[in-house]
């Protein structure tokens, strides 16, 4: 073997190598942002009370952070039985990892499906020179309705879900339409994490982030390979630059993100 590809800490050959590993490192994990709306039940039944909380954060959910620093959401609300509820003022700031945070409680008033969302204030990345909105909805089921899961909230982008999201097993397909003003965009890129809370290694980095299309329908699906929330995150470039916190105008990403969970069958 020649002595410059050898194992030598003093070799440019090594160098070089450590600084490509590095950067490779960090474009993977700034390009895995997740806004989590995580809530505390998705189905309730009258055994598990009618009490939900939520955990509101923007982080990197398959390394379990770090968590990133969260403005004030521009909005926080519900969809259900064709009302869109504001339920800003029932959020709560808290800090988790010293970066600020959300949370929030609801109380399941009637049997229905319903369609919880967020649209947090715009996140500047430096290291990907873009500004970050990701509009987010959970659904949590009440007392067997299984109606309005499907009802769309109405955002910029939004998965609209073709799988009932919530009562699925371990190995279940979720399939949604990606939709931009309304409307099924085909071929997007749909970002898939795995909410780790420690417990996963990644043995390589393409296993952080798993990463399909939407077909020329504006189709998805991807089959959750283990128990636990799912975060699906579909990304598109906003139709305007915004200015940074430095003054400077520059790209934006907006994403639909929804979250699932699934069980594993007894």
């Amino acid at each position: 073997m020649p002595d410059a590809f050898r194992f030598n800490p003093k070799s440019p050959f090594f160098s070089f190598a450590i600084a490509l590993s590095a950067g490779l490192a960090l474009s993977g994990s700034a390009s895995a942002h997740f806004q989590e709306l995580i809530p505390s039940q998705d189905i309730v039944t009258p055994e598990s009370g009618t009490a939900v909380s939520f955990d509101i954060r923007f982080t990197h959910p398959m390394e379990n952070g770090p968590v990133m620093e969260m403005a004030a959401p521009t909005r926080f609300g519900v969809v259900v039985d064709g009302r869109n509820i504001d339920l800003a003022a029932s959020l709560k700031p808290c800090t988790i990892d010293g970066a600020s945070a959300f949370g929030a409680d609801y109380s399941v008033k009637a049997p229905g499906d319903y369609v919880f969302y967020v649209e947090p204030a715009p996140y500047w990345e430096p290291a990907e020179g873009v500004m970050i909105i990701h509009y987010t909805k959970v659904v949590v089921d009440a007392f067997g309705a299984e109606e309005g899961w499907d009802a769309e909230v109405g955002l910029p982008v939004e998965i609209a879900p073709l799988t009932r999201p919530y009562g699925l097993w371990t190995g279940n397909a979720f399939r949604g339409i990606v939709k931009r003003d309304g409307q099924p965009v085909p071929f997007a890129t749909v970002e898939v994490e795995y909410r780790s809370e420690g417990r996963i290694e990644a043995p390589a980095e393409p296993f952080v982030t798993q990463v399909v299309k939407t077909d020329a329908a504006g189709v998805f699906s991807y089959v959750m390979p283990k128990a636990g929330w799912w975060g699906f995150a579909a990304l598109v470039e906003g139709d305007k630059p915004m200015i940074n916190p430095e003054g400077r105008s520059v790209p934006v990403e907006l994403g639909g993100l929804m979250w699932v969970r699934t069980q594993d069958m007894p």
